[in-house]
């Protein structure tokens, strides 16, 4: 029940307690047990009221607790397994390639689905910058990509692991569904999909 409801309800009540008392026939008053029970169900009123009073000044303070804490996230760089905003500078990318594996592959797809570049990269758990650059060495345009990790043994494809980065957080607000971060780029994730946290490289 909303707090305006049960604020309405305790009015209402009240007012109809009130006109009992004021309309009852002096020869026959009220029998005690019932009005006893009348007031226990008026001070139950009152207290759900003042309890969800209570219960909204503490989401309240909850909530800018939360944004404090929040604010502290503003400027640190996330690692996340989201698009990876290329603009130039480079990226620190985390990876790691399948067990048993005698090469590796990262991939490059641009937002068209394109595949932008291909190289071969370090067998094992690794942290690499990646320049984004193009099958040639060429710059790659502005914009979102999607890098994964192929797996081979000899020609045999082992496996495509997801290719995590860090980007820097730009914003974080709460909304209905949770924390949300705004990184580089203008992308936006949920908190949960978060897995680092770490202060800016120089």
């Amino acid at each position: 029940m909303t707090a305006t409801a049960i604020s309405s309800d305790f009015t209402t009540f009240l007012k109809l307690l009130t006109t009992q008392m004021t309309h009852q026939d002096p020869m026959k008053p009220v029998d005690s047990t019932a009005f006893a029970t009348q007031l226990a169900t008026f001070s139950g009123v009152e207290q759900q009221t003042l309890t969800n009073q209570l219960l909204g000044t503490l989401s309240g303070q909850m909530g800018l607790l939360g944004m404090s804490q929040l604010a502290a996230w503003v400027g640190q760089e996330a690692r996340t397994d989201a698009d990876v905003w290329m603009d130039g500078d480079p990226v620190t990318l985390d990876y790691a390639t399948a067990t048993g594996a005698d090469r590796a592959v990262l991939v490059v797809t641009d937002a068209n689905g394109n595949i932008a570049s291909r190289e071969e990269v370090p067998l094992g758990a690794h942290q690499a910058e990646w320049l984004g650059a193009d099958a040639t060495g060429l710059p790659l345009p502005q914009g979102y990509y999607r890098l994964t990790v192929e797996s081979y043994r000899g020609d045999e494809k082992l496996g495509t692991a997801p290719v995590q980065s860090y980007a820097r957080i730009l914003e974080a607000r709460n909304g209905a569904t949770g924390t949300t971060l705004v990184l580089e780029g203008r992308a936006e994730i949920a908190s949960d999909r978060i897995s680092a946290l770490r202060i800016p490289p120089g």
